[in-house]
Order: structure tokens, then C-alpha cells, then sequence
């Protein structure tokens, strides 16, 4: 296991403050990009900032609740928070339900049926489903790099833990997402150390599936057009992101200010979700573009140092496929609003405007700083540091200090005869008696007196 060392930030405290950093300027950007058209429509400017902060303060909730949940690979503990495999079917079970009800029963937007109508709130279970396949897929290279499970079922159980989830996801359908749910999964079986030959194969496999699926969806194929040359259907398909590059172009280096954009004045299609980085670019800037591409750098490299430091197979796969899915989908939202490939309808992790993906991401975010909390006691008992018990790890926190402590009292010299006839000698010598009570049984009556 890695050690951590003793100066600079812990990963930890890096990885909570640039989410903090992240999501408070969401916070904000709702807030300016949504104004307008909340004030026509409801009567208020800060209806969709309301309600973002409210999903923010029970996110917050969630992932501190995320960030206690002692799971332990390898060891035999009984409960749905406490043993890995089922933390992780159950999640993905959860997932599959949901994508299957949406197929059944889901509300469609902007040509997806991708959302459960819950009453208050609208669940997009595909959100789920990138945790799940991220969980198994985790679970199972650990069992492999333990030899406890041989590599055709390694490869059966990704197959159908992604495959299917893939498979619902493109019914809805959602290209995007579903390129959004292989892609972590991808980057785990390097980390897992997967042989490149594998890799490799996957790698070309799946660029020659996603052209088929291009080929055959006639709005894919536009989509791709307009990403190739988005004036040549200005009005059409070419409509968005020449509006998102309208608003990279006027904000320039330090931007128009806050407030001031032009853009979300109905120009710009969905300013508060999916192109609420380019609202950024529009008032703040190269300046304020840089700030958060720069937050989202310090995140991943925070993610990664925890992977780094765990002290178990799974922790480390865990982190790192979550700081994974969340990168990943961070640089498919920014690339797509810049021109840089075409339009997915990724929201932007922590900033877009979205109450199931808001509370999603920062209870994923809370398992990473789950696994940098294991990390640290872990190390801390390696090096003989006392370590206060949790409730879930009371009985073995005591049984460690129990050992600790005979340890320590077996290793403590005892007094012998001759050492005692030392120590009385040194007592007269000072002027005290050779009786070891004696002394005491003096000073009090001294001090009464």
C-alpha cells in the first residue's frame, strides 16, 4: 500500500474542495442562466437555483452517508453496506429496475424517454446505472487479480453487467449516455491491468459499433454533420452549437460580467443544463472557463491519489472508476459545448442544473472519500497509531487495542528484587524513606499540618 506523505494537502481535502468550488459555482451560473427565462415563465428568477440548492443540501447529506459506508473486500461480513458483491449487484440490480420501468412507464424529453415522473422529482436511473456497472465491474476485476474467479468468468459477468445496461440505455434511446456508461468501464480494465491486446480489441470493436449505430440512426448522422460543419443547418441541427460558439466568442478572455449574457435569452438551448458551460465562458471567459476546467483537474488528481493510496484491490478499482465516470463525463459535456465533438446532451457534473445527477455524483464522490477514510486508518494501525472505533468497526478496533496493549505491558520490564533494593537505596539517599508509601503518608501530614 502506498503511503501517503506528511506535507502538502491530503487528496482527500482536494477532492472536497474542488467539488465545493464546482458546485457552488453551478450554484451560481443557475442562477444567472436560468433568470430570464424563470422570471417570463414563473413569475421568479431563482426558481431553478431554489431547487438546485435544495438538491445540493440533501446531496451534501447523502455523501456524507456515502462516505460512511465500511465496505471491506476480502472480508466475510454479512449486510448490503458491509459486503461488496452485494453493494455492488444491488445497486446494479436497482439500476436495471429503473431503466426497464423507464422503457415501460418513462416520461420522454427532447426526443429520450429517459426519466421517471415521481411526482416532485424526476429519477433518471441511467445515472444509477454508470455506478452500477462501475461497482461489478470493479467487484470482479478484484476477484480476478485474487485468482478467485478465472478470466471467461471475468469477461461473462462485464459482458452482461454492461452489456445490458448498454443495451437498455441505447432503447431509450440515449447514445450519449450509453458512451458514458462503457467508458468507465473501459478505463477500469486498464487499471485493473487488463493485457493491451484486450484493450486493444475492445478499443477498435466498440469505434466500429458506434459507427454502425451512427450509420443507421438518421439524427446520429445529422448530429455528426452538424459537429463537422454546423452551418451548413444553421436553423437545424448546427442550431446549438453555433449558439454555444456565439457565447465562447463574446465572452472572450475576461467575459461580458455576471449576468450580462445575451445567449440565455432564449438564444441558447437548454443554458441552465447541458450548455451551462458555455454561460460560463460567456460572462466570465477564457478566465472562468480555465477556473473550471482547472477545478475538474484538481478533482481527477485528487481521485487518483486516493486509488493510489487504498489499501485493498477493490477500494482502489473504486475509486478509481468513480473519478473516472466522473471525469469522463466532465470532458464529453466541455467538448461537445466547445465544438470538439458532437452534442451528446451530457449534463456537466456538479454545475448543470438536475436533481437525480446532482445528488448522484456527490454520493459517488462520497464512496471515493469512503475509501481515503479506510486508507487512513489502515495506515494509521500499520504504524501502531491508535485509531478511534467507529460503530461499525468497534469490536475490531477493540480487539486491535486489546492486543496493543497486552502487547505492550508483556514488553514492559518488570521489577526485580535487586532493582527494588535500588530504588530504595536511591529514596534514602534523597532524603526519603525506603518505603514506597512512606513518603506519601509524610507529605500529607506535612500539608496538614
Amino acid at each position: 500500500m502506498a503511503r501517503s506523505s506528511s506535507r502538502g494537502v491530503k487528496p482527500v481535502y482536494l477532492l472536497l474542495g474542488s467539488t465545493l468550488v464546482l458546485a457552488l459555482m453551478g450554484l451560481l451560473m443557475i442562477y444567472s442562466a436560468a433568470s430570464v427565462s424563470d422570471y417570463v415563465q414563473r413569475g421568479t428568477s431563482s426558481y431553478h437555483m431554489v431547487r438546485q440548492l435544495v438538491w445540493l443540501l440533501a446531496g451534501g447529506a447523502g455523501m456524507w452517508l456515502a462516505s460512511r459506508v465500511d465496505v471491506r473486500f476480502g472480508a466475510r461480513r454479512p449486510g448490503l453496506l458491509r459486503d461488496p458483491a452485494a453493494l455492488s449487484w444491488g445497486v446494479w440490480a436497482f439500476a436495471v429496475a429503473g431503466l426497464v420501468a423507464v422503457l415501460l412507464f418513462g416520461e420522454s424529453r427532447y426526443g429520450a424517454q429517459r426519466w421517471l415522473d415521481l411526482g416532485p422529482i424526476s429519477l433518471q436511473p441511467s445515472e444509477f446505472a454508470k455506478l452500477g456497472c462501475v461497482l461489478v465491474t470493479a467487484l470482479a476485476l478484484a476477484q480476478w487479480s485474487k485468482g478467485q474467479i478465472p478470466s471467461n468468468v471475468l469477461a461473462g459477468r462485464l459482458l452482461a453487467s454492461a452489456g445490458v445496461v448498454f443495451l437498455l440505455v441505447m432503447l431509450q434511446p440515449d447514445m450519449g449516455t450509453a458512451v458514458s456508461v462503457v467508458a468507465p468501464v473501459y478505463l477500469l480494465l486498464l487499471l485493473g491491468g487488463v493485457s493491451a491486446r484486450v484493450l486493444v480489441a475492445l478499443f477498435a470493436g466498440g469505434a466500429a459499433g458506434a459507427a454502425v449505430l451512427v450509420w443507421v440512426a438518421s439524427y446520429r448522422l445529422d448530429r455528426l454533420m452538424a459537429f463537422l460543419d454546423p452551418w451548413k443547418d444553421p436553423l437545424g441541427a448546427g442550431f446549438q452549437i453555433i449558439q454555444s460558439l456565439y457565447a465562447f466568442g463574446s465572452g472572450g478572455v475576461g467575459g461580458v460580467g455576471l449576468g450580462l449574457s445575451r445567449q440565455k435569452f432564449f438564444y441558447l438551448p437548454a443554458a441552465h443544463t447541458d450548455f451551462i458551460f458555455a454561460i460560463v465562458g460567456e460572462e466570465f471567459g477564457l478566465i472562468g472557463t480555465l477556473i473550471v476546467v482547472l477545478a475538474f483537474v484538481v478533482f481527477t488528481y485528487a481521485g487518483i491519489r486516493i486509488a493510489l493510496q487504498a489499501s485493498n484491490e477493490f477500494d482502489r478499482l473504486l475509486a478509481g472508476g468513480i473519478t473516472a465516470m466522473i471525469a469522463t463525463q466532465a470532458i464529453m459535456n466541455m467538448a461537445a459545448v466547445t465544438g470538439l465533438m458532437p452534442i451528446t446532451g451530457i449534463p456537466l457534473p456538479l454545475m448543470s442544473y438536475g436533481g437525480s445527477s446532482l445528488m448522484f455524483t456527490l454520493g459517488c464522490i462520497g464512496l471515493v472519500v469512503g475509501v481515503a477514510r479506510r486508507s487512513s486508518r489502515e495506515a494509521a494501525r500499520a504504524r501502531g497509531v491508535r485509531v478511534p472505533a467507529t460503530p461499525s468497526s468497534a469490536s475490531g478496533a477493540a480487539r486491535i487495542h486489546l492486543v496493543q496493549n497486552t502487547a505492550a505491558r508483556s514488553s514492559r520490564p518488570q521489577a526485580t528484587k535487586g532493582s527494588q533494593g535500588e530504588v530504595s537505596a536511591q529514596r534514602r539517599r534523597n532524603g526519603g524513606s525506603h518505603l514506597p508509601g512512606a513518603d506519601r503518608g509524610v507529605s500529607a501530614r506535612r500539608r496538614r499540618a
